[in-house]
């Protein structure tokens, strides 16, 4: 399958380099634009893989500076306030996603995509680890016959700063957005000051204070099972390997609350682990929704549409895919 470059907004960044290895583990000669404002660095990182090239991207340009060389999708690293690889994939008509916008910056990609519903694939990739959370989510819930609570604490190790581009993301949705969007009894409703912070219990039984965050994963999730109750909370801490002496991991507790199949109250707790911490699940994510968005996993490519990773994402493939990392779906006590 011939197969044009994919241009990567930000591909020198740690997660960037971390969706690399994941596609080039899976896909050795898919051909790679590794794209950002310094183009010797972009052409650093392109040296390091084979059929990679850096180029400069020019955010102001409608071609973003690259003229008419071919691309076959666009992947976002980082804050696209201008939505210049939005505007270029749809005038390509070429998937785009994208992972760092928060969920109050969700208007923007929406009005693009009203105006030209079929110009390509757009996924709002905003999800807790681009899919890593609503997928392993969903997977657990179909073990209920219905679902009313679900509660998502995410624990991130201290030593897990991904990087430069990554805190300044963090940073700016901070400041924007302090209340977290929550489901509470049917509403959405915002949480913030005490009414945000909770504590939970990591994967090791240590107890975690951590605060409420506002994870497009709230909305999805409530879509997808019919949840009257969902919050996502998040918390900066020592992770439980590195409490063991290990190196960092990163941590998804996910707590449902229903119904089983039988009609009788089911309460589960599992979590998603993966040893390396969070870029390298970040990168899994984006590097199977691009099989998916491509057809490079042999099924027809996605059409054009507006997406949640986890709609793209098969539950049992993403979940085999994490265990041969290292990682796992863990069912706690």
């Amino acid at each position: 399958m011939s197969l044009d470059p994919i241009l990567l907004m930000g591909g020198s960044g740690a997660i960037g380099q971390c969706t690399i290895q994941a596609l080039r583990a899976a896909h050795p000669g898919v051909p790679l634009l590794i794209g950002g404002r310094d183009l010797a660095k972009a052409r650093r990182s392109a040296e390091q893989v084979s059929a990679a090239h850096g180029v400069v991207i020019d955010p102001a340009s409608e071609d973003l500076g690259l003229g008419d060389r071919p691309v076959s999708a666009v992947v976002v690293f980082y804050m696209d306030h201008s939505l210049a690889g939005l505007r270029f994939a749809q005038a390509r008509g070429i998937p785009h996603l994208s992972i760092s916008s928060g969920i109050f910056e969700i208007a923007p990609e929406i009005a693009f995509y009203m105006h030209k519903p079929d110009a390509a694939p757009i996924v709002l990739g905003y999800e807790w680890l681009v899919g890593a959370t609503t997928v392993a989510t969903l997977s657990i819930a179909e073990a209920y016959g219905r679902v009313n609570d679900i509660r998502i604490n995410a624990l991130v190790d201290e030593q897990d700063t991904g990087g430069p581009t990554v805190a300044r993301d963090f940073e700016h949705l901070n400041r924007m957005l302090p209340a977290a969007l929550t489901r509470r009894d049917g509403a959405f409703v915002w949480r913030e000051g005490e009414d945000a912070k909770v504590s939970f219990q990591a994967v090791d039984g240590t107890e975690i204070e951590a605060s409420g965050f506002s994870s497009i994963d709230v909305t999805g999730l409530a879509a997808a099972t019919g949840a009257t109750n969902v919050q996502f909370n998040m918390a900066s801490a020592v992770s439980s390997t590195r409490r063991q002496g290990l190196p960092k991991s990163t941590e998804i507790i996910i707590e449902l609350a229903g119904e089983g199949l039988n009609g009788q109250p089911l309460q589960t707790r599992h979590a998603v682990v993966h040893p390396a911490g969070a870029a390298p699940l970040t990168a899994l994510s984006v590097a199977m929704i691009l099989e998916r968005l491509l057809g490079l996993d042999g099924r027809p490519a996605i059409p054009p549409g507006l997406y949640f990773p986890y709609q793209l994402l098969n539950a049992s493939a993403y979940l085999q895919r994490l265990q041969q990392e290292g990682g796992e779906l863990r069912q706690l006590q």
